[in-house]
């Protein structure tokens, strides 16, 4: 029976040791899952940054293509203005040299 409490001690430190190591490997397997989460939300808002910056670069180009389209409009109505001027002009002078 002098045996009994050595075995039980080593049995203990042997299960308090396994239990320990076991431990370790959960926090450990929970580090390395936190660093892949924060690593894939890093991805994200990259991800999300460079959609914003796409869009803001997009915004502004539709803002210039609106505003050609509004200046090449207004060049066009301008010049339909000027056509229906002259068009107005060359019938009163030819309506002037027909009285005369």
């Amino acid at each position: 029976m002098n045996y009994t409490k050595p075995i039980v001690f080593a049995a203990s430190v042997l299960l308090f040791a396994s239990c320990n190591q076991e431990k370790q490997l959960i926090e450990e397997r929970k580090d390395r899952t936190e660093d892949a989460i924060e690593a894939r939300k890093d991805q994200v808002e990259n991800a999300a940054d460079r959609a914003q910056d796409r869009n803001e670069a997009n915004s502004e180009i539709v803002e210039a293509q609106i505003e050609a389209n509004k200046d090449a409009a207004q060049a066009d109505l301008d010049a339909a203005k000027k056509r229906a001027e002259a068009d107005a002009d060359a019938e009163k002078t030819k309506v002037d040299a027909e009285n005369r």
